[in-house]
């Protein structure tokens, strides 16, 4: 079992991630989606498509852009689709 913890705070936890560039892409349906604040905030990968940012509040505190997910990856990249992961400081384990 896989889990994103943030702020003592469990984020996602799944038997089913996929793991890409060592990022672990959890099912969007095994992500407390209380933990997920819409970002403006897209940045684009040459072979993934543009991603899109959560900001994950937790604790009390706030991590912005801490959440990504591709809601229309490239071809290459279908794996990730209807997925999230997790960085700036998020622990997955």
């Amino acid at each position: 079992m896989s889990k994103a913890e943030w702020n003592w705070v469990i984020l996602a936890q799944s038997e089913d991630t996929v793991a890409v560039e060592d990022n672990h892409y959890f099912p969007a349906v095994a992500v407390d989606k209380a933990h997920l604040k819409p970002s403006p905030t897209t940045t684009k990968c040459p072979w993934k498509g543009t991603a899109h940012y959560y900001t994950v509040p937790a604790g009390g505190q706030e991590n912005t852009g801490a959440a990504w997910y591709y809601p229309d990856p490239k071809p290459g990249a279908a794996r990730i689709e209807g997925r999230i992961a997790f960085w700036k400081g998020v622990k997955v384990f």
